[in-house]
C-alpha cells in the first residue's frame, strides 16, 4: 500500500480468472477451498456430464465449450464427493466476490464471472434454470446477480485498518479478466482482439452470437461481455508455446541468452513468404482438444533453422485467420482491422506476417496492462467519476502501432492449405 500514499483512492475493484470460486456458508466463513481450474479432479465429471444434461444442449444454453474446468464441473464434483459442503452451502462466491466480501461485507455475484460458470443461459444474461435444475443446484446459492461497474458496497472500517485503504470509497464489481481485457484493449463492437502469449485467445464484441453445432464443433465459444446486450465470441490455441519449442530445439546454444528472440527474428525476416515450402502441423499449437500429433513437412537438406521458425509464425498466423473467420461468422461482421495485446504482440516481424495474411491492419496496442485498464474505467464509472464505461474508455484509450497489409502472392495458397487443415483437424477433433 506504500505505492498509493499520497494518491486519492476514488474506487477498488478486483478481476480474475474465470470460473473458480468458494462455497461459504451463512456465517461467511469459507467451507471448502477453491477448486483451481488447473486441477484435474473435475475432469471425469464433464466427461460424464450427460448423467446430469445433454452435453450438446449444455453448450447451446451456455455458449461455452465443455472445458473440464468449467465452475458446474466443480460443483457437481462437491455434490458427489463432498456432500456435507453443500449441505453447508448458503452462497457459492467466484473469486472476485470473495475479495469484494472481504473488503465490503458484501456478497454479490459479477455477471461477467457468472457467464464463464456453463450455468447461464447465453441469450437471457442469466442463471439458467434448467442447467441449474439439471445438476441439482439451487439458484438461491448465487448471490444477486450485478453487473460490470455497479457498486457492489463499501470499503467497510475493518477492511481499511488491514489495508489502509480508505474507508467508505465504494467497491466496484468487476469480474472475468479477459472480458476488462478486451474493453481496456480500446475495442468497440466488431473490433477482433487477439491476446497474445503461451496461448493466443481471439474474442471480439458483437451483438449477435451464433452458438449452433457448427460453431461449437469448430471450437468457438461464447461468454458475456462486460456490457450488456453484447456477447463475446472466441477461439483459442497454442502460440508461443510452440515458438519456445522451436527455440529450444533449433537455437539451443543461444537459448540462455536474452536476444535469442533478435537472432531467431533476424533470421526469419531473412526469409522469402512462404518460408521455403516449410508447412507446420496444427498439431502443434492445438486449442483446447490437447497435444497432437505434430509434424514438420517440406524439409529438404537445405532447410535452415530461420525457415522453420518463419514457417511456425505463418502458421500461426494462418490460425488466426481461421479462427477470425469463424468469429466473423459467429457475430455476423466483417472486421476492418485486429487488435493484438500480449507478450506475442512485441514480435514485430510476426505483427507483419499476422497483417499480410490477414489482409487488414494490425493495430498493436502500447498498454501493457489492458485487463487492469479495463476493470479502472469500470471502477471510475461506479465511483462516478465518468458517466460510464463508455465514457472512461474514450478518456483512457492506448496508442497503438499500426502493421500494414502487403500483398504477397505467395500467401493465398499458403492461407488456402492451411484453412484446410484447419477445418479438418477440428473436425476430427469433435468427432
Amino acid at each position: 500500500m506504500d505505492k498509493i500514499a499520497g494518491v486519492e483512492v476514488v474506487a477498488v475493484t478486483v478481476d480474475t480468472f474465470g470460473v473458480d470460486g468458494a462455497p461459504f456458508d451463512a456465517g461467511g466463513n469459507m467451507l471448502y477451498p477453491v477448486i483451481s481450474w488447473q486441477c484435474k479432479r473435475t475432469a471425469r465429471v464433464m466427461k460424464n456430464i450427460g448423467q446430469y444434461i445433454s452435453p450438446e444442449k449444455l453448450c447451446q444454453i451456455t455458449g461455452l465449450q465443455p472445458f473440464p474446468f468449467n465452475t458446474i464441473t466443480k460443483l457437481i464434483w462437491l455434490k458427489e464427493n463432498e456432500p456435507q459442503v453443500i449441505e453447508k452451502l448458503h452462497s457459492f462466491l467466484f473469486i472476485p466476490s470473495i475479495f469484494l466480501y472481504r473488503l465490503s461485507g458484501e456478497m454479490v455475484t459479477d455477471t461477467s464471472m457468472a457467464g464463464t460458470s456453463m450455468l447461464t443461459d447465453l441469450k437471457k444474461r442469466d442463471f439458467s434454470d434448467e442447467v441449474l435444475s439439471a445438476a441439482g443446484l439451487d439458484r438461491s446459492v448465487f448471490p444477486r446477480l450485478v453487473e460490470p461497474g455497479e457498486v457492489a458496497g463499501q470499503v467497510t472500517a475493518k477492511a481499511s485498518g488491514e489495508l489502509g485503504i480508505p474507508a467508505g470509497i465504494p467497491v466496484v464489481a468487476t469480474g472475468h479478466d479477459t472480458q476488462f481485457a478486451i474493453f481496456g484493449s480500446g475495442a468497440g463492437e466488431h473490433t477482433p482482439v487477439l491476446s497474445s502469449g503461451t496461448w493466443e485467445i481471439l474474442m471480439v464484441r458483437t451483438h449477435e452470437a451464433r452458438i449452433d453445432r457448427d460453431m461449437l464443433t469448430a471450437g468457438v465459444t461464447t461468454e458475456l461481455d462486460s456490457m450488456p446486450g453484447l456477447y463475446n465470441p472466441g477461439v483459442q490455441w497454442i502460440a508461443s508455446g510452440t515458438l519456445e519449442w522451436i527455440k529450444r530445439m533449433f537455437y539451443a546454444e543461444e537459448a540462455g541468452k536474452k536476444d535469442v528472440y533478435h537472432t531467431m527474428t533476424g533470421e526469419a525476416g531473412k526469409i522469402s513468404p512462404g518460408s521455403g515450402g516449410i508447412r507446420i502441423n496444427p498439431s502443434f499449437f492445438p486449442g483446447s482438444e490437447g497435444q497432437g500429433n505434430g509434424m514438420i513437412s517440406g524439409l529438404t537438406m537445405e532447410t535452415t533453422r530461420g525457415e522453420v521458425y518463419r514457417a511456425a509464425l505463418e502458421a500461426l498466423a494462418c490460425r488466426t485467420g481461421y479462427g477470425l473467420s469463424l468469429l466473423q461468422q459467429a457475430g455476423n461482421f466483417k472486421a476492418t482491422h485486429l487488435l493484438c495485446v500480449g507478450g506475442g504482440s512485441k514480435n514485430r516481424l510476426w505483427n507483419q506476417i499476422r497483417a499480410d495474411i490477414l489482409d487488414i491492419p494490425v493495430r498493436v496496442v502500447k498498454q501493457s496492462e489492458t485487463t487492469v485498464l479495463g476493470a479502472a474505467m469500470f471502477a471510475f464509472a461506479g465511483a462516478g467519476i465518468y458517466s460510464g464505461p463508455a465514457e472512461a474508455q474514450h478518456h483512457f484509450t492506448s496508442e497503438s502501432e499500426e502493421f500494414l497489409p502487403r500483398k504477397h502472392k505467395i500467401y493465398k495458397p499458403v492461407i488456402e492449405e492451411y484453412r484446410q487443415v484447419f477445418k479438418n483437424r477440428q473436425t476430427i477433433d469433435k468427432t
